[in-house]
């Protein structure tokens, strides 16, 4: 463990699919990591030499910050809990469902005096901020027009997923990550448009489901976003394309890169499998580590809680321009609140 994170004690919330890179990643900084879910604790604690809390308000009694991976429906009222006992947070995404709520737990952490981090881990992806980096440069000039793709096998065909009031469907999901990603490549927006195909009816999602969001961004700038749920068995892919006045950045996580993110083995179930890089390590340590540095007052972390709130915003105004058929006016929407 490196000296500023000496003697860390993490309290781990969730025992699911992505509890198992964060499990890994905080015994990779070597910290003590306390773990409570409702089911599945016993499990991930002998897989990773964790060990397990038998309720939350024991995790929030002896851990120094959270970390909440459990399905998002759950996120806001775990997020308040852990601040009403003045912990700092880390939230996987989305924060919460609705804009609204995100505010909500941004406030009352801002009240506690408790930081809050969502896990938007695609900013610590190698190409991401290698293309980050390369626009506040310059080195392609003004930002024209962008394109980012994610596709998976669908975690719809079992579990909560396909119930969008708990996963609030492919765009929030899965494609929450570009629509981050759009908007810290490509600046604020300012106009939302979406369609899926097929629709999501009576709150219940396609188990096969694309979904296509266009975004008009204050600089004139416009990106496209597609997000799949794919058939059992689609390799999870990703990938962008920024074109800007004096040129233009490419990514292909199939391009042969050496950097790789799959489903497979079990992907119907929902087993996450994420390979070494032989790029570095791996991009949810580098997020964590970064996380808890800036938790011990360390520098501030490339993502912050607004950060996570106006994701979930813009997926928000994309079901809603999926409900109405019309583009939606960032300037003058306001989130409802309703989930589905």
């Amino acid at each position: 463990m490196s000296e500023e994170l000496a003697g860390l004690t993490v309290g781990l919330i969730g025992a699911g699919n992505i509890s198992r890179i964060h499990a890994a990643s905080w015994k990779a900084v070597g910290a003590r990591v306390l773990v409570y879910s409702l089911e599945g604790a016993e499990e991930l604690a002998e897989q990773y030499g964790l060990e397990v809390v038998q309720s939350l308000d024991g995790v929030l009694a002896e851990a120094e910050f959270v970390d909440i991976v459990t399905p998002s429906a759950t996120h806001k009222e775990i997020a308040l809990a852990a601040i009403a006992a003045g912990r700092n947070v880390i939230c996987e995404k989305p924060l919460t469902l609705t804009a609204a709520d995100s505010h909500e737990v941004i406030d009352a952490a801002a009240a506690a005096g408790v930081q809050l981090y969502p896990a938007h881990v695609v900013r610590f992806f190698p190409a991401y901020k290698a293309a980050y980096d390369a626009i506040q440069a310059g080195r392609i000039g003004e930002v024209a027009v962008a394109r980012f793709y994610r596709q998976a096998s669908s975690p719809a065909g079992a579990g909560w997923y396909r119930d969008v009031a708990h996963s609030g469907g492919v765009i929030m999901d899965l494609m929450v990550h570009d629509l981050d990603q759009a908007r810290w490549l490509c600046g604020e927006v300012t106009t939302v448009y979406a369609v899926q195909n097929p629709p999501t009816v009576d709150g219940i999602s396609p188990v096969n489901v694309a979904a296509h969001v266009t975004l008009t961004h204050e600089s004139g700038a416009i990106s496209h976003c597609r997000a799949t749920w794919g058939a059992t068995g689609t390799t999870f892919q990703t990938g962008f394309s920024v074109a800007g006045s004096t040129g233009v950045l490419k990514f292909t996580s199939d391009g042969g890169t050496g950097y790789k993110e799959e489903l497979q083995n079990g992907g119907a179930a929902g087993d996450l499998l994420i390979p070494e890089s032989s790029l570095g390590e791996s991009p949810y340590l580098t997020q964590l580590r970064e996380f808890a540095i800036g938790l011990r007052g360390g520098a501030q972390p490339r993502v912050l809680g607004t950060d996570g709130a106006t994701a979930v915003y813009l997926a928000e105004a994309a079901r809603a321009s999926m409900e109405s058929g019309q583009p939606i006016d960032m300037k003058t929407f306001v989130s409802t609140g309703a989930v589905a």
